[in-house]
């Protein structure tokens, strides 16, 4: 995803938007952060096998979760410590 302006009226409030294709992600700031490590969102990946294996190439910490019959996932963590879930689409 590559990061994209935010309006002007929302810029002054912090935060970053990225997108990729018709896909938008708008991260916001807050005081006192700290990371979420249950809580998180799921994103489902059409290519999904193409990402996690550039994620690993990335030496980014895949963990993969079995724990649903037939849904392949895994999570991973944005560089903030935040959980994110992949899915398999």
């Amino acid at each position: 995803m590559r990061e994209v302006p935010k309006p002007p009226e929302l810029a002054i409030r912090g935060g970053c938007w990225f997108e990729c294709g018709p896909v938008q992600i708008h991260m916001g700031v807050e005081e006192n952060f700290r990371p979420a490590l249950k809580a998180h969102p799921a994103l489902r990946c059409i290519d999904y096998e193409r990402l996690v294996a550039a994620l690993r190439n990335a030496d980014v910490k895949v963990i993969p979760d079995n724990n649903i019959a037939g849904v392949e996932r895994c999570h991973i963590a944005d560089p903030f410590g935040n959980r994110i879930e992949l899915i398999k689409a």
